[in-house]
C-alpha cells in the first residue's frame, strides 16, 4: 500500500463500503479507482451525469472539459445543476466542479472551459487513464477516437437523442474503434436528426451514463477483460435493447485508423472550424489558431453597439437578432442562427478576422 493509500484507507472503506463489498471491485479495485484519472469531454446531460457517478464512486481525479455555459433549458435533463447556476451564467465545467466538490471533497477536479481541438487534445489527455465521451457531435468523437488510438487510452462512446441511446467501449489494440464502424467518417449533418427536431428525455441520459460509467469502472478497477465488445443500442420508450457484436470489425473493416494509424482528425486533415450546436439555434466559430483576447478591452469596444455583459470566462454582446458570446481564446458562439455564413459575418463584424 502506498502512502497515499494509507492516508485514504480509513475514509475509503467507510464511504465506499457497499462498493467495496461488490465482488467485481473489492478493496484492490477501490484503490485503483482512487488512483485513476479520467477526462470527461462535455459536461452537458451525459457528461454531468457520468461525472457525478464517477465522483461518488471515488475516482481520484476528474478533468472536466466543456466549451459551453448553462441555460434554463438544460435543467430538464442535466441533473447536476440548479437554477442558481443558470442565474450566475456559469460555464458548465465550473458549475460541475463546484457541485462535485460538494458531493465528494476528497477528490481532485480540474475544470477547463475550452473547445476540444486537434491543437489541445494531446494536452487534455495527458496522464489520463480513461476518456468518457459526452459530446454532441461526431467530429469531436472521431478526434477522441484518433487520440485514443495514438496514445493507447481507452474511451467510452455515448450518444442520446429522443428516447434512444448508444454506447460502445473502445480499448486500443483490443477492440473495434469508432472508425471501424464508420470507415468513411461521420455522417453529414443533414443526415442526422438533432435535439431541435427530435427532442430528448432525461431517462435515456441516465441509462446511457450508467452503462458508460459501469464500463469505466471495469477498466479502472482491473477488470479490463469484462469490458463490453458490443455496440449497445437502447430504445427506452418501447423498451428495446440491442447488442451488436463488433468484435471482429477490427480485423475485417480495413479501418484506416486501426490498421494504418491514419489519424486524420488528430492531424487536422479533417474537421471544421465551425459547428452548428445541437438544440441551441446557434453556431460556434473557432479561429484556426488559438488567440489571447482581453475580454475587458472587447467589452469596452462593444459599448454603444448593444447590451454588453462580461465575467472572467466570456463577454456577451446582445444585438437585435443575435447574441454573441466571445471566449478569451477567440472562440465565439453566435445564437439566433444556424446559418454558417451569417454566423461568420457576425463574427467578422464584431470580433474581427
Amino acid at each position: 500500500m502506498t502512502e497515499r493509500d494509507a492516508g485514504k484507507s480509513p475514509w475509503m472503506f467507510a464511504r465506499y463500503d457497499r462498493q467495496v463489498r461488490f465482488g467485481g471491485i473489492g478493496e484492490e479495485g477501490q484503490r485503483r479507482l482512487s488512483q485513476s484519472r479520467i477526462l470527461v469531454v462535455g459536461l452537458g446531460a451525459l457528461g454531468s451525469t457520468s461525472a457525478e457517478m464517477l465522483a461518488r464512486a471515488g475516482v481520484g481525479h476528474l478533468r472536466l472539459v466543456d466549451r459551453d455555459w448553462l441555460e434554463l433549458s438544460n435543467l430538464q435533463r442535466q441533473s447536476l445543476y440548479c437554477e442558481a447556476d443558470v442565474r450566475e451564467q456559469l460555464p458548465k465545467a465550473i458549475a460541475a466542479a463546484r457541485r462535485l466538490g460538494e458531493i465528494n471533497s476528497e477528490l481532485q477536479y480540474e475544470p477547463l472551459v475550452v473547445d476540444v481541438t486537434p491543437g489541445n487534445i494531446r494536452q487534455l489527455v495527458e496522464n489520463v487513464d480513461l476518456i468518457v465521451d459526452a459530446t454532441d457531435n461526431f467530429e469531436t468523437r472521431f478526434l477522441l477516437n484518433d487520440v485514443s488510438l495514438a496514445c493507447s487510452i481507452p474511451w467510452v462512446y455515448g450518444g442520446c437523442l429522443g428516447a434512444e441511446g448508444q454506447t460502445m467501449t473502445i480499448v486500443p489494440g483490443e477492440s473495434a474503434c469508432l472508425r471501424c464502424l464508420m470507415p468513411e467518417g461521420p455522417p453529414a449533418p443533414s443526415e442526422m436528426p438533432t435535439c431541435d427536431t427530435a427532442g430528448i428525455i432525461a431517462p435515456i441520459i441516465h441509462l446511457i451514463s450508467a452503462v458508460q460509467v459501469s464500463e469505466g469502472l471495469k477498466l479502472l478497477s482491473g477488470n479490463r477483460t469484462d469490458a463490453s465488445r458490443f455496440l449497445q443500442c437502447f430504445s427506452l420508450w418501447d423498451q428495446r435493447h440491442r447488442q451488436i457484436d463488433v468484435s471482429r470489425l477490427r480485423e475485417t473493416s480495413g479501418c484506416p485508423a486501426c490498421h494504418n494509424q491514419k489519424y486524420e482528425w488528430l492531424s487536422g486533415e479533417r474537421g471544421s472550424q465551425t459547428a452548428i450546436l445541437c438544440g441551441r439555434n446557434a453556431v460556434q466559430i473557432r479561429p484556426a489558431t488559438a488567440q489571447s483576447i482581453s475580454l475587458e478591452e472587447v467589452a469596452r469596444r462593444w459599448n454603444g453597439v448593444g447590451e454588453v455583459t462580461r465575467n472572467r470566462y466570456f463577454a456577451k454582446l446582445r444585438l437585435a437578432e443575435y447574441l454573441l458570446t466571445l471566449f478569451p481564446d477567440g472562440r465565439a458562439i453566435i445564437e439566433g442562427t444556424t446559418d454558417l455564413v451569417v454566423a461568420k459575418r457576425v463574427y467578422t463584424q464584431y470580433v474581427g478576422t
